[in-house]
């Protein structure tokens, strides 16, 4: 948290999509931090300390956002962190997200009234 205001960490290789994220999060009370890549990500990640982290699963290599997520969790005790995903509704039903150490997986596009609902339901 920073100034009474919870920290949202995303990371995405599409800068529309980050740009859309910033408008709602904003939008909605909470500050955002972004990244274009999951190196940049992790780095970010140590820098701000964020509340919560939003992960495409697919930039830049097909796994770099599992793999990215992977990392997090090695590093300790991380905040909830949702899978962004063009597949993913079906990755949800497929797939235990739960043991790739993910808190939910958000379909992209991102409708914004599920991601403000899940953000007030999580960070309470």
């Amino acid at each position: 948290m920073k100034d009474g205001k919870y920290v949202i960490l995303c990371v995405d290789d599409d800068a529309d999509l980050l740009e859309s994220l910033r408008l709602v999060l904003e939008g909605s009370g909470y500050l955002m931090e972004s990244a274009r890549s999951a190196e940049e990500g992790l780095r970010r990640y140590r820098e701000v300390q964020p509340d919560l982290v939003l992960v495409d699963l697919m930039m830049e290599e097909i796994d770099a956002g599992a793999n990215l997520v992977k990392e997090l969790r090695a590093l300790g005790k991380t905040p909830p962190v949702y899978m962004l995903s063009s597949v993913g509704d079906g990755l949800s039903s497929n797939t235990d997200y739960s043991a790739l150490g993910l808190a939910g997986v958000l379909q992209k596009p991102v409708n914004p009234n599920v991601l403000k609902a899940t953000l007030k339901a999580r960070l309470k």
